[in-house]
Order: structure tokens, then C-alpha cells, then sequence
């Protein structure tokens, strides 16, 4: 299409361009089809024979929040002591 013709398309919005990106992917020189899952625990066996020297470990992740501790329950008599206190707010 000629310049002119397509500036005048534009402008009455009657073409639209569109750019197209293409890639090109090739395996490179890392690439295996086995997946190979890294350590996540010294083992005193290890130690011993000195494995750990060429065992690939996952990286530990001093950022995470870990679990959150289990809460306790509340002790009977306070239990019963706001009971009691609910009670006498809903008698006024």
C-alpha cells in the first residue's frame, strides 16, 4: 500500500497496524530432559563419607515466615469469668 493511501487509512481508522515479534529457540549447551532436585537435608552419612562435597543443596531461604505457632486455649475459670460477664451485659 502506498504512503499516501495508508496515512489516508489511518486517518479515517480504517487500517490498523500491528508489529509481530517472533523468537527463535534453540537448546543450549545446559539443556538435559532429567530434572535433577538438589539436597535439602545433611545427613550424619554425608558427613562421614564426604558426599556432601559434590551433592548440589537447594538454597535455604532465611526470608520465609515459617509456620505460624499453635494457640493455646483459654483457662476455664477466665472462661467462665466471661461467660459470666456476657451474661450480665445482655441483662443490662
Amino acid at each position: 500500500v502506498p504512503e499516501r493511501d495508508r496515512t489516508e487509512l489511518k486517518r479515517r481508522k480504517l487500517l490498523l497496524e500491528v508489529t509481530l515479534k517472533s523468537y527463535w529457540i534453540r537448546k543450549g549447551s545446559a539443556f538435559s530432559t532429567a530434572v535433577a532436585r538438589p539436597e535439602t537435608e545433611l545427613t550424619p552419612e554425608m558427613i562421614a563419607t564426604g558426599s556432601w562435597r559434590q551433592l548440589a543443596f537447594k538454597p535455604y531461604n532465611f526470608s520465609s515466615l515459617g509456620l505460624p505457632p499453635a494457640c493455646g486455649h483459654l483457662h476455664p475459670l477466665l472462661k467462665v469469668r466471661s461467660q459470666l460477664r456476657q451474661i450480665f451485659l445482655e441483662m443490662g
